[in-house]
């Protein structure tokens, strides 16, 4: 799964060891029973990731896909440290700028370094083939039809999904949307990334998935979104396309959900997570404020003011009526 890189061999190691680490406390964590034992090495963890963050946040920025793939879906803010970091020589720009326009900055030219052999990731290989396939010619044209099918047979006892293809599946398939859009001298929008094949499969898992596999699959875009690069911007592009081209609610809700779950929790937060959440609901395009779930109880729509109004300088409600 790791590609080797001759100067950081410790590095694959202490990942091996984390991970490790991550699958032996995941029962507890995903059935969210801590005896105190655990309870104790489960803060020793998030204070050991806190570490690494500070002195080496190469190493996590290297290999958070791995790493992250280990960790259960409810543990939400073990993931936010490891998807918090970036290289210690680049200067994040503040979120929380007014007018803060992404797709001007210079890193979105600029792709991360990714450690991951995808090829021993998305098997069966027939299953790969068929992948590259339709993203170049839009065949075999049954395969999104089938798609689901192959995403819900786990080889994890007691798991719907197969959890570490979904992972896999959607950085796999945005690298290559990126990839495409380059090649036309064009760069990643909400323009350039709509019609294509690559879309064409986000948004049918976004439709076709029920709702436990939905959930997976908009984490793993949420994933991608980390500090400013191609994959971050085109991640981000994709979120708020699918939340705007949704043809029910029930996906705004979740893709709302995921992006808010991920913000209310202790710092640190994502760089690309933040100003991805911050467009949503300030963008007054998406019409968040609109809909029902926004509303549904007094302490939800409570807690979407509080967000937003440490994320905008404008009052929901001024956003709500432009």
């Amino acid at each position: 799964m790791f590609v080797i890189n001759p100067r950081r061999k410790v590095w694959r190691m202490y990942a091996e060891l984390l991970i490790d680490l991550f699958n032996f406390l995941a029962p507890f964590l995903r059935n969210v029973e801590l005896p105190k034992q655990i309870k104790l090495l489960y803060k020793g963890t998030l204070r050991v990731l806190l570490l690494l963050l500070h002195d080496f946040p190469e190493f996590l920025c290297d290999y958070y896909f791995v790493l992250c793939n280990s960790i259960p879906s409810n543990c939400i803010q073990m993931r936010n440290i490891i998807l918090s970091t970036y290289p210690h020589h680049m200067k994040l720009p503040d979120p929380f700028t007014p007018n803060l326009k992404f797709d001007l900055l210079q890193e979105i030219s600029q792709s991360p370094r990714i450690l991951i052999n995808f090829d021993n990731v998305i098997q069966p290989a027939t299953f790969k083939k068929e992948l590259d396939s339709y993203m170049t010619s839009r065949s075999p044209v049954t395969f999104l039809s089938e798609l689901r099918s192959i995403l819900q047979v786990s080889k994890e006892p007691g798991m719907k999904y197969n959890i570490p293809l979904i992972n896999a599946l959607v950085p796999y398939v945005g690298i290559q949307a990126i990839s495409h859009i380059q090649s036309k001298g064009q760069t990643p929008s909400m323009g350039t990334i709509a019609h294509t094949s690559h879309m064409d499969i986000f948004q049918n898992l976004a439709v076709d998935l029920d709702t436990e596999g939905r959930y997976l699959f908009l984490n793993a875009i949420a994933n991608q979104l980390r500090y400013p690069s191609s994959h971050t911007y085109y991640f981000s592009c994709t979120l708020l396309y699918l939340f705007a081209e949704a043809n029910s609610e029930i996906i705004q809700e979740q893709i709302t959900r995921v992006l808010l779950e991920r913000v209310i929790v202790n710092r640190p937060h994502p760089w690309g997570l933040v100003v991805t959440f911050i467009e949503l609901i300030k963008n007054p395009a998406y019409k968040i404020w609109n809909h029902e779930f926004v509303h549904f109880a007094p302490e939800i729509e409570k807690l979407f003011d509080s967000v937003a109004r440490s994320c905008m300088s404008q009052k929901p409600s001024d956003a709500a009526t432009k």
